[in-house]
């Protein structure tokens, strides 16, 4: 059986640096940082006070009261990110629906409608009084069934639930589906919003969460001697994933192909990276090999890059051991740095990255560094504090979770 090839023909986004695909790259060139003071409740008895979140969002914007009202807010971002894609793909005219699926990542879910309606029942007199769109809210495949119900598609549909690695979970997921044939079309992408009381409070107590709540747009700062922890963000990032005899068909823009994905698990700790780096570097082997492409191929790494310091440490060393050689002609970055994480959506975002980086051939800063780690390497390029112009011809996107979960995709330029 020969597998199909496997293109991007559309991109969306809301991100905490821009709220469609196009100003979210610009706000990746410009190297801006998307962290501020929580606006979202009051967070003055919290250790941590800041967060990236998608500035002055406002659902009525996008849905009517009553539409908005019945989907909680990772929901809402998975269907705003989803229709710029579907728009920019030109997907609604003459596809058989049929055929399309729509397979998405998210981590959490709906964290805030189960948070509030939890507070509401706490508050009450013991009588059970729930909304009856408590559970459709938020339960994580909502988000995929949205999309799906909006637009009429009847393909696989279905959410990848594996922490910060679900939405590469989910882009890999279909582009196995479309190459092996049982789709033509897929949304996928992932989504996240996770700032709340219960999302913010958490991960306080593990001890995750940078607490620079003096300046906090330096907060996320990777690779940097003094990083104290990641910063939550939120939004969503969405691509069409389409066969290419399909698009070519119908006379599609192609952005990119995927041309391989890797999983692995650490098999370690339950949070903790496991120090060797072997289960990322596991990963990313098992990428390449599916990609069919050598190490010295690649020219990007949109790497996790998360901001701890057992985390970051881990994947660098995975790298070396992975390049070898070739690791110094690599560019590494990690666009955290700038919308902070978004735990299951990450790799949602990080794929529009890696292929507008290599649309405009200009790699992404990561920025806030200030003073170097003597335990990495600094002989290698981690794109500090500034976009560096480069040929990208091929870009990794890394992405792992919380459980060991190990995530690689591989993105290269289209070459009819």
């Amino acid at each position: 059986m020969s597998l199909r090839r496997v293109v991007v023909t559309g991109l969306g986004a809301i991100t905490p640096i821009g709220k469609t695909a196009p100003t979210f790259w610009e706000g990746l060139k410009a190297g801006v940082s998307g962290a501020a003071p929580i606006t979202r409740f009051d967070a003055s008895k919290f250790k941590t006070r800041f967060a990236c979140e998608v500035k002055d969002y406002n659902p009525d914007d996008y849905f009517d009261r009553k539409e908005g009202r019945k989907m909680d807010l990772f929901t809402q971002f998975a269907v705003i990110a989803s229709d710029e894609a579907i728009k920019d793909a030109g997907l609604l005219e003459g596809v058989n629906k049929d055929r399309v699926g729509v397979i998405w990542g998210s981590g959490i879910g709906g964290l805030k409608t189960f948070q509030d309606e939890c507070f509401n029942f706490a508050k009450g007199d013991g009588t059970p009084r729930y909304n009856p769109f408590f559970i459709p809210k938020m339960i994580a495949d909502s988000s995929s069934g949205n999309i799906s119900i909006k637009n009429g598609f009847r393909g696989p549909n279905f959410v990848t639930t594996s922490a910060c690695a679900s939405s590469s979970d989910a882009i890999v997921a279909a582009y196995n589906y479309i190459r092996l044939g049982m789709a033509d079309v897929a949304v996928t992408g992932g989504s996240e919003a996770a700032i709340t009381e219960a999302g913010v409070g958490g991960f306080n107590a593990l001890k995750a969460m940078s607490e620079r709540n003096d300046d906090p747009q330096t907060g996320s700062r990777p690779y940097d001697k003094d990083r104290d922890g990641f910063v939550l963000g939120e939004g969503a990032g969405a691509l069409i994933l389409e066969d290419y005899e399909h698009a070519k068909a119908r006379g599609a823009k192609i952005y990119a192909e995927i041309i391989g994905g890797g999983l692995s698990s650490d098999a370690y700790h339950i949070t903790a990276p496991d120090p060797t780096g072997e289960g990322v570097v596991i990963v990313m082997q098992n990428a390449l090999r599916d990609a069919g492409i050598k190490p010295e191929d690649v020219d990007y790494i949109n790497t996790h890059g998360t901001s701890t310091p057992l985390g970051d440490g881990a994947e660098v060393t995975a790298i070396q051991k992975v390049f070898g050689e070739a690791a110094y002609n690599l560019n590494i970055s990690s666009t955290k740095s700038m919308t902070g994480h978004l735990l299951g959506g990450a790799g949602g975002i990080e794929a529009v990255a890696c292929i507008l980086a290599m649309q405009h051939g200009i790699v992404p800063p990561t920025i806030n560094h200030v003073t170097d780690d003597p335990e990495l390497d600094a002989k290698l390029n981690f794109t500090f504090n500034q976009a560096q112009e480069r040929e990208i011809n091929i870009a990794v996107s890394n992405t792992f979770g919380f459980g060991g979960h190990n995530t690689s995709v591989v993105f290269s330029k289209f070459r009819d």
